[in-house]
């Protein structure tokens, strides 16, 4: 995992803060650089803070990120990320759903404790910006790039479905584009997440735990594995440059596992967005 990191010396590293994955993540990049990044490489980090009293948000938004600080061992991060779902006050999670004030934050504690505690951050110098994570409930998140200090990034679900599969639990349709849109007016970046949809864009999973909405998705996007199959393409590939082409989207976050991942995500990179006859194919298929 070090060498791999290292191997990817450009861009962001996005230090993971959620499935009990942090701090490994986190030990990793201090690994790979011991403190020194190399020249144009930025760091984010994120945390689900959930719905907490306002008098805690400061205090765990930066205990949070002086763990991080410390297993990458780093003096400051460019960018700290809420890293749960921002949602309506009033809104009730259907049956069987974590309890909403785990998975998300209510829009009136993002407005009157998050932003600013984001805010003492930058002033004592320990992250450069802040962002939000924009899935799931999309009339909260524009809402939340509309009014007041907005953000300087918004993470959004960019890929060829539209879909955050098994991420959604709302009920709700889930309108990245539209996101992303609100996003652009606001003049907020957005990194794109979910390009391949955790497998479901790619040839076959490789996580014998994938289950529900993304094996939906897997099933749902066979006939675009069989248009990629026609054009002699990978998949994964095919999706990744999709998603590099969405009007709006300004960079992508992706979960690489190894060289392979990394190297077809630089290949990825290389080649850009799809050709506009390639485009058309895919949008002719109406998988969105």
């Amino acid at each position: 995992a070090v060498a791999t990191l290292r191997a990817a010396d450009h861009g962001f590293a996005d230090e993971i803060a959620r499935r009990g994955i942090k701090e490994r993540n986190a030990a990793i990049d201090g690994r790979a650089f011991e403190g020194r990044l190399p020249k144009g490489v930025r760091v984010t980090t994120k945390h689900g803070l959930g719905t907490v009293p306002e008098e805690e948000v400061y205090l765990r938004l930066k205990a949070s990120l002086e763990k991080s600080l410390a297993a990458m061992r780093l003096e400051r991060v460019d960018m700290m990320l809420l890293h749960s779902e921002i949602r309506p006050d009033d809104f009730e999670y259907p049956p069987g759903e974590p309890p909403k004030n785990e998975r998300s934050t209510s829009l009136s504690l993002y407005r009157n404790a998050v932003r600013p505690a984001f805010a003492r951050l930058i002033e004592e110098g320990l992250i450069g910006d802040w962002g939000i994570t924009g899935i799931n409930h999309a009339a909260a998140t524009m809402e939340a790039l509309v009014s007041g200090p907005v953000p300087a990034a918004v993470q959004a679900i960019a890929n060829l479905l539209d879909s955050p599969g098994a991420m959604n639990g709302t009920g709700l349709a889930p309108r990245p584009r539209d996101v992303i849109a609100a996003a652009q007016t606001a003049g907020v970046g957005v990194m794109g997440v979910r390009a391949v949809q955790a497998g479901a864009l790619t040839s076959s999973f490789d996580r014998l735990d994938t289950h529900g909405p993304d094996r939906d998705d897997f099933a749902r996007a066979q006939s675009f594995r069989d248009l990629c199959a026609r054009w002699g393409e990978d998949p994964a590939l095919v999706a990744h440059r999709y998603a590099l082409g969405i009007p709006g989207v300004d960079t992508l976050v992706l979960g690489v596992k190894n060289r392979e991942e990394l190297r077809m995500a630089f290949e990825a990179e290389r080649r850009g967005a799809l050709e506009p006859d390639q485009l058309a194919d895919i949008e002719a298929l109406s998988l969105r």
